[in-house]
């Protein structure tokens, strides 16, 4: 995907590592460490940076914290203004209070709770408007030129995508002989800073862009596709539906491929780091996980090094995805079973599922609203098994007892 054309902005490596010195007092140098279990599931050997981490959980304190420290004093008394679906506002507002600088974040009004609170409680002025990213943007500029607030970009900013890419310059400082790095991509500010500085320290490494692909924006660019863009993703921290101006050609000069990961995929990923890392990481952290899993052929035998860009997830959300994965793998399924309408016969089916190990989480019955006859009834019993295998084992030993399950679900089927 690199051609001859320029980076769009000059952002160097000197910029970035002057980032990294500028932060360092108030950023955490996140751990990145390898993944042995993760490894062996899907075959390269995975390094994770854990970004989720950090004071507000998010990556984005980096940028936001190296925008800030260039204003002036003339700026700093104004005040500043941002935009965000979460992460970049409060990182923004948390820095903003260390340094006595008033803030004003602005969000769209699908905004997850939890990351609207959080940024309230970091002394920002919180504004939900828009139904989008880009009505929240509009909004937010016409209110900051009002008030001659300095607007800081999420990603369309030069000082902002050196901060970012401070993540590339500590991972390879951990693991030098990364083969590649998978990034997700909204705007595209992280995936540009962390190319620049990766590329310049190993030109030979590979940078591989994620996208969830429901929001294939930077995909489109890239590859002169016209693939629908918007809908409601988990991955909403990167819901963004036009790359940036300055992101965009930086991408395209230094990415080697973008990669469409699926909703199950995003879900999937972000369960095996909760299951098996035992870290919390909201949708948009979870795409480039997402990425090796969809295409585990592209990364066998190479080290690959991801970025767990965040951790804000509600979670109500997360309790939901969590049950989602267990459906898909067969651990819990709700069933339908046509059963005579007398005293006993629950206790009987209760038994055979008991007898075959399995556990009953829900039980209800069903006789008004069904087409059996007047004189049987629906049971609907939501059951808990080990796995897909162990749940045909007790479908086989209910249809033996002369049950008939008239539905069973579990996503997937």
């Amino acid at each position: 995907m690199r051609d001859s054309k320029t980076t769009g902005a000059a952002i160097t490596l000197a910029d970035i590592e002057c980032a990294a010195g500028a932060i360092r007092a108030a950023v955490l140098n996140t751990p990145c460490t390898i993944s042995r279990t993760l490894s062996a599931i899907l075959g390269p050997e995975l390094w994770l940076k854990f970004e989720n981490l950090q004071f507000t959980a998010s990556y984005k304190e980096r940028g936001a914290l190296n925008r800030l420290l260039a204003l002036d004093e003339a700026e700093r008394r104004r005040g500043v203004i941002a935009m965000s679906a979460g992460n970049h506002g409060q990182g923004v507002a948390y820095h903003a209070a260390r340094l006595g600088i008033p803030a004003t974040i602005v969000m769209p009004e699908t905004t997850p709770t939890v990351k609207a609170e959080n940024t309230r409680r970091l002394g920002a002025t919180v504004i939900l408007e828009g139904k989008t990213l880009e009505a929240a943007a509009d909004f937010a500029a016409r209110h900051g030129a009002e008030r001659s607030l300095l607007a800081i970009h999420p990603y369309d900013d030069p000082l902002v995508i050196a901060g970012q890419g401070t993540i590339a310059l500590e991972m390879l400082a951990a693991a030098p002989d990364l083969d590649v790095l998978v990034v997700p991509i909204g705007g595209g500010g992280l995936v540009s800073g962390m190319a620049i500085a990766a590329k310049a320290l190993r030109p030979q490494i590979q940078i591989i862009g994620a996208e969830a692909s429901l929001y294939p924006s930077m995909y489109n660019s890239l590859k002169s596709a016209r693939l629908p863009v918007g809908g409601d993703t988990l991955a909403e921290g990167i819901a963004v539906k036009q790359p940036g101006r300055i992101t965009e050609p930086i991408a395209r000069a230094l990415l080697d491929d973008i990669m469409l990961v699926s909703e199950a995929e995003i879900e999937r990923a972000l369960c095996l780091l909760l299951n098996i890392e035992k870290t919390v990481v909201e949708g948009a952290a979870s795409v480039g996980l997402a990425a090796v899993i969809a295409n585990p052929s592209r990364f066998i035998g190479k080290k690959v090094g991801l970025v767990l860009t965040g951790g804000n997830i509600d979670a109500r959300l997360l309790a939901s995805v969590l049950t989602r994965e267990l459906a898909r793998e067969g651990r819990l399924s709700r069933l339908a079973i046509d059963i005579p309408d007398r005293p006993g016969e629950l206790a009987r089916v209760a038994a055979v599922i008991g007898s075959a190990a399995a556990n009953i989480v829900e039980v209800y019955h069903q006789r008004i609203f069904t087409d059996l006859p007047a004189r049987g009834t629906e049971l609907n019993l939501v059951i808990e098994t080990r796995d897909r295998a162990h749940l045909d084992t007790v479908l086989a030993s209910l249809e033996k007892s002369g049950y008939e399950v008239l539905l069973k679900t579990s996503s997937g089927e």
